[in-house]
């Protein structure tokens, strides 16, 4: 008979399990699902109940046809994919392969991969969860209704290769409804006043004019200031009140994925997707020595702050050991959850004190050591003792206007000697960057230096980073904490938003897409809505909601919306979005529409009026046509017809085209920046004169393209080379380089085959 089999998720996890389980079991890998709906249809049968349609992903067969043999003749199967939905989908779908009789499957939940934490998990298997399958299973399904039902829209309405989301598009949703904010913003005045003020011999300090009398003040523009600069002359400052506190700060929870995500962001300048990756990495084991493969932190997919006490009790004794009695707790400090948090994970935590990040660093790269040290010194942290600081605030008479000063030191920094929070989390370390006031009394006289006048203006809403989209779905309950990542590479990947100096913009495509389908599935892509669905997903984890009633309910009305939005929603590759704008030639409204090339605008008098033209939106978001470039006349002549050649500008680049426009259309290419390197060989299209010339592509890479181009479309990646083929006679060879066979001479025929290998 077999040994007992244990089936993980990832290739990388077996070594580190193996070690610890010893000879008694086998270990595979699923290499990730194994089963999947169809990619090239929906594979929902919505008239039977919703009933999926799974087959197995291509490639996957050699995968599972592995895990047959693997598992032989062995009675007890120990699924162990990840523990979270996701993995409990990968473990059910892999007991339906393996399904055999007198076979027995367990699910084993691997929190930590760690000795311990393996063989505990072993030793107390549990139950295939089928309330946490149909979870999945229903998000599943959800998203395949809404992406492959919507998507097809966009395609017909919009441009080919869009894609819709159920959560993708209430992010783009989220991100156009900034802008727009952005854009409708109206800066308003005001003007602040500061007193430079000493005592004594003590440094000077600032102090903010506030109000006058009783009343708060607001200086609304220069005038007004001016007119209290002059009331405020000859006048007195005098300390009217002194106030002083000691304020406690408690260290922040250890990590969740979503505060995780953004503080490797905003510390690390790691992108969502990379600190995930990263995260794996650390979880599913590292070499800390020849064959000794350790997970170093817990399950990095979790919205729950509770930490065992165990670990718990481990990082006292690190404390104790490393900052002393003042800076450990009597008994561990435990966290809140959110109300959405699902308590099944530990929050991120290394899964051993004594791992510090000097410990382990020469066994990790860069990147993984400053993401271990981040969750290593934030759990610490979170069972240090809290910070005291003193405060001091206090007010100043100047006739009838008042002035406040404030200012702060750390009395005792508990935490905070080891792990600071960024000061975008003002709950916990505010007194960061307040000045230290001299020691003042009420009755002080103070000394004024001068008085400071600034004007200012009010900010609009700041564009989202990656932290602040990160936390903004977070607390709206948009999607999970583990899909954060996926989210904003899709919204990217599709051009739906752009990234500029670390903050998202919608791009017009992006906007464009976003009216469309917020117009016509005004629920569907709504905030709250996709909240409420994400609580009855976790409802249905929980077994308080049945999965097919709530398909059902949300399936229902979006049929609706979808042949409604069929029939009804704008046409953008036709009729197009009406700007408002009238053309410039015939009067008619000017509309916005989606071509081969891109966005731009036509008159609505098409055909009758031919007008259309680039444009560009101003800061208010205001459509503004954009003037077409005028032909450069330049030296070079027609070789067909002996005119002039005319600069032009197209899709691909620069190129010259003949001034005899339509009667010649001789046309020659040019690379971006309006030259072409000759390389000296001719284009091997038959029939062509062209001569092959070096270019750029639009992103920057180097390829190799007829000079006759758009008249002949033949282009390489690989340098053409002047020598013809000693196999097959034909034209040229092309220069292909390799890492591991350096240089080689090729011969793009398909049935010849030579290769040669050159020097460089």
């Amino acid at each position: 008979m077999s040994k007992p089999l244990v089936i993980v998720e990832s290739p990388a996890k077996v070594r580190t399990i193996k070690k610890y389980l010893g000879g008694d079991f086998n270990v595979a890998a699923t290499i990730g699902h194994i089963k999947d709906l169809p990619q090239r249809e929906m594979g929902i049968d919505v008239e039977d109940g919703f009933t999926p349609e799974y087959t197995t992903i291509p490639g996957k067969q050699a995968v599972i046809q592995a895990l047959k043999k693997a598992a032989g003749s062995a009675e007890d199967i120990y699924l162990a994919p990840d523990p979270d939905r996701e993995g409990e989908a990968i473990a059910w779908h892999t007991a339906e392969v393996l399904k055999k009789k007198g076979r027995r499957f367990h699910r084993v939940l691997f929190h930590e991969l760690t000795k311990d934490g393996i063989r505990k998990a072993i030793a107390a298997p549990e139950e295939l969860d089928r309330h946490k399958y149909e979870a999945q299973q229903a998000r599943r399904i959800l998203d395949r209704l809404v992406g492959y039902q919507v998507s097809p829209l966009l395609w017909r309405k919009v441009k080919g290769g869009l894609s819709a989301g159920r959560v993708q598009t209430v992010a783009l949703r989220i991100i156009c409804e900034r802008e727009r904010a952005i854009q409708a913003f109206v800066p308003q005045e005001y003007w602040s006043i500061t007193a430079h003020l000493a005592i004594g011999d003590s440094p000077p300090f600032t102090a903010k004019l506030v109000k006058k009398g009783k009343d708060k003040l607001t200086i609304p523009d220069e005038a007004a200031a001016q007119k209290i600069l002059a009331e405020l002359q000859g006048r007195s400052f005098v300390v009217d009140k002194v106030q002083k506190k000691t304020v406690h700060k408690n260290p922040p929870p250890p990590f969740t994925t979503s505060k995780l995500q953004q503080e490797a962001i905003r510390r690390l300048r790691f992108t969502a997707k990379k600190t995930m990756m990263i995260a794996q990495q650390l979880y599913e084991g590292i070499d800390l020595g020849p064959g000794e493969p350790v997970g170093l932190i817990t399950y990095m997919r979790t919205d729950s702050t509770r930490i065992a006490d165990v670990a718990a009790a481990e990082a006292r004794e690190l404390i104790l050991e490393r900052f002393g009695r003042d800076y450990a707790l009597e008994r561990p400090r435990q966290f809140r959850n959110t109300k959405q948090a699902q308590d099944a994970h530990e929050a991120i935590r290394p899964t051993a004190s004594a791992n510090t990040p000097e410990t382990v660093a020469p066994f990790l790269n860069k990147d993984q050591q400053a993401l271990y040290q981040l969750i290593w010194q934030r759990f610490i942290a979170s069972q240090m003792q809290e910070a005291l600081i003193d405060q001091v605030s206090a007010a100043i008479a100047a006739g009838s206007y008042g002035f406040a000063a404030s200012g702060s030191s750390v009395k005792f920094p508990g935490f905070m000697a080891l792990y600071r929070v960024d000061e975008e989390d003002n709950d916990v370390n505010g007194e960061k960057g307040k000045e230290q006031l001299p020691a003042l009394a009420v009755g002080d006289r103070l000394n004024l230096q001068r008085l400071e006048p600034k004007q200012h203006f009010t900010q609009p809403p700041p564009r989202f980073s990656e932290a602040s989209l990160v936390k903004e779905l977070e607390e709206n309950g948009i999607g999970r904490p583990s899909t954060y990542a996926a989210i904003l590479s899709t919204i990217r990947d599709k051009g739906y938003v752009e990234f500029l100096r670390g903050y998202f913009r919608p791009s017009e495509l992006g906007l464009i897409v976003n009216d469309l389908l917020v117009m016509s599935f005004p629920d569907v892509f709504d905030v709250e809505f996709t909240a409420r669905l994400e609580e009855n997903l976790d409802q249905v984890e929980s077994d308080k909601a049945n999965s097919l009633e709530l398909l059902s309910r949300f399936y229902q009305p979006f049929r609706k919306d979808l042949d409604a939005a069929a029939e009804k929603m704008v046409s953008i590759k036709g009729v197009g979005v009406s700007t408002g704008l009238a053309c410039p030639e015939c009067g008619k409204t000017l509309h916005i529409k989606i071509g081969k090339n891109g966005h731009f605008l036509a008159c609505s008098g098409y055909p009758d009026c031919k007008y259309s033209s680039d444009y560009t939106r101003d800061e208010k978001g205001h459509i503004q046509a954009v003037a077409p470039p005028v032909s450069e006349t330049t030296d070079k002549v027609c070789e067909k017809c002996g005119k002039a050649m005319v600069l032009k500008h197209g899709r691909y680049g620069d190129f010259l085209a003949c001034s005899g426009f339509p009667g010649c259309k001789n046309t020659q290419s040019l690379s971006i920046n309006g030259s072409a390197k000759g390389i000296g060989v001719k284009c091997p299209q038959e029939g062509c004169a062209g001569d092959i010339l070096e270019k750029t592509s639009k992103r920057g890479k180097v390829f190799y393209g007829c000079s006759r181009y758009p008249d002949c479309s033949f282009a390489s990646w690989d340098r053409p080379v002047a020598r013809p083929c000693p196999a097959c006679g034909a034209k040229f060879l092309v220069a292909r380089t390799t890492k591991k066979q350096g240089t080689l001479q090729i011969c793009l025929n398909p049935d010849c085959g030579f290769k040669e290998s050159v020097e460089e």
